[in-house]
């Protein structure tokens, strides 16, 4: 008889020591297409963490704004702080709650892979210009699904991309009471509450070294609730999450009436004094510009050669004719750029350079 592989050592250990609403690695639905499992080392949830985290999309968040469009300072966030910040919260609360831990973290690395350059401005700039509109939660999952490993996509198991397709909130309820709007796992929820727990804190921290905002801003009342620093606001919003869903013990997550209450009126704060801070909507306008311009150079003329590095699309051999099928390659070479990337090509299409006459 075979001694157990220490992939299968570690699924058992999952169906010993996780609590019944957690998922298992070794019930996953599968991957998006069949492939031969010949990994003895890790589980499938493990893989799908490495396979993000290898891959060309998750390193060019680095240079991918958070709030401040291509920040120079460097202490300020960006794209991949955030999703490290995200992850870290997250594994913390599936511990507390003894979910799935590879599983929690796996989303938590891939949720944002689909954002723009510019943020919210990139963002809600090709929702516009893109016939088929654009959310980045969906260009997330196209990333993971298509546009990765030279449009072999990661082929990642189902509970991975159900995860970042449904991490995203906007300005909805961050624990709705329709399911649907959920992701079906409970390691997904986790993630999507862990999300927005790591950006209030942290874009508030960042507004406060910029300058647009002094601690004492913050409402007394919100201040009492989850304290003066982002080492107390997130240990009070991670103890209120894992206190009210072990009480409740029903297979959803649950923050308490208050906690869920001050984290909504943290985000509307943020929106009034930070996100539509004229500074940041100053910039925020520059970016919409560069993005449109950008958008309609490229439906007209050929993507420029050597990109691949930069962006997955870089690698089409030219862009197609089709209507329809351009505005998709467009529309995905532009997403897929860095703040850095996409200044730098702006400037080199749009911006006259000094004549050297000898």
């Amino acid at each position: 008889m075979s001694c157990p592989t220490i992939r299968q050592q570690l699924e058992e250990r999952e169906r010993q020591f996780l609590s019944p609403l957690a998922c298992l690695s070794s019930r996953s639905r599968g991957r998006l297409h069949d492939e031969p499992d010949h990994c003895d080392l890790r589980t499938v949830f493990q893989r799908d963490r490495d396979r993000i985290l290898h891959s060309k999309t998750f390193r060019r968040l680095k240079h991918k704004t958070q709030v401040f469009l291509a920040p120079t300072g460097d202490h300020y966030r960006t794209r991949l702080t955030h999703v490290l910040e995200v992850s870290q919260i997250a594994r913390t609360i599936a511990v507390c709650l003894s979910f799935n831990e590879y599983l929690t973290e796996a989303i938590a690395l891939g949720h944002d892979l689909g954002h723009t350059p510019f943020g919210h401005a990139g963002e809600f700039s090709l929702n516009n210009l893109h016939p088929g509109g654009f959310k980045h939660y969906l260009q997330s999952l196209r990333v993971v699904d298509f546009l990765e490993n030279n449009h072999h996509g990661l082929n990642l198991t189902w509970e991975v991309r159900n995860g970042i397709v449904k991490h995203s909130k906007g300005y909805g309820e961050i624990l709705p009471h329709d399911t649907s709007d959920l992701p079906a796992t409970l390691e997904g929820q986790v993630v999507r509450v862990a999300d927005i727990m790591a950006y209030v804190n942290h874009d508030m921290d960042d507004a406060l070294r910029a300058g647009m905002i002094k601690e004492m801003d913050l409402p007394a009342e919100l201040r009492r609730v989850v304290g003066d620093s982002p080492s107390l606001r997130i240990d009070a919003m991670v103890r209120d999450l894992v206190t009210e869903t072990r009480k409740n013990d029903d297979g959803r997550m649950h923050l308490s009436e208050l906690m869920q209450e001050t984290i909504t009126k943290l985000r509307l704060f943020l929106y009034d004094n930070v996100y539509r801070n004229y500074r940041v909507h100053n910039e925020f306008i520059k970016a919409q510009k560069i993005i449109r311009e950008l958008y309609e150079y490229f439906l007209e003329h050929e993507f420029p050669n050597g990109n691949a590095s930069l962006s997955e699309t870089g690698e089409f051999a030219g862009r197609t004719t089709e209507p329809g099928k351009a505005h998709r390659q467009v529309c995905d070479f532009i997403a897929g750029m860095t703040d850095h990337y996409a200044l730098n090509l702006y400037t080199q299409i749009f911006i006259p350079k000094p004549w050297n006459v000898l």
